[in-house]
């Protein structure tokens, strides 16, 4: 897998990956969304590739955080439907967190839907842990 750092002119095949998680968005908002997230000067969008075909992808925030110091918090961490269950994932999630160590962060820290439980899974099993909730208010 080669690892990518992606950017406004990948938007197209970043949709293709993120409306797998996201099916009730549309693409229209989908990409508007992704387009604003290019604009916020801490945010990168990591694409994993195999054989020149993107099959990963990952938002991504450098943080610093009280309790943890400084962090690369992971979002939308995307698998190709015709990749998981063969180890990509891990392989993914292990490059970003070499990409966090090289940038000097203490932790990598993610959110993941409630109902998402195959994710849970997953994640436990790379060593992750629960350490809240994520709360949110819909202000709009």
């Amino acid at each position: 897998m080669v690892i990518k750092q992606l950017n406004k002119e990948n938007c197209t095949e970043i949709l293709e990956l993120t409306h797998h998680l996201n099916t009730e968005t549309t693409l229209e908002v989908l990409k508007e969304r992704q387009m604003e997230m290019f604009e916020f000067g801490n945010y990168i969008c990591f694409g994993g590739y195999q054989e020149n075909t993107l099959v990963a992808i990952s938002s991504g925030w450098l943080t610093v955080r009280l309790y943890s110091g400084r962090q690369l918090e992971v979002d939308n961490v995307i698998i190709s439907p015709n990749c998981q269950s063969q180890g990509v994932g891990t392989e993914f999630l292990q490059v970003l967190e070499e990409w966090a160590k090289t940038n000097k962060c203490k932790t990598v820290e993610l959110n993941t839907y409630v109902q998402n439980g195959r994710s849970h899974k997953f994640y436990f099993n790379q060593g992750y842990e629960i350490l809240g909730f994520h709360f949110q208010k819909n202000i709009s």
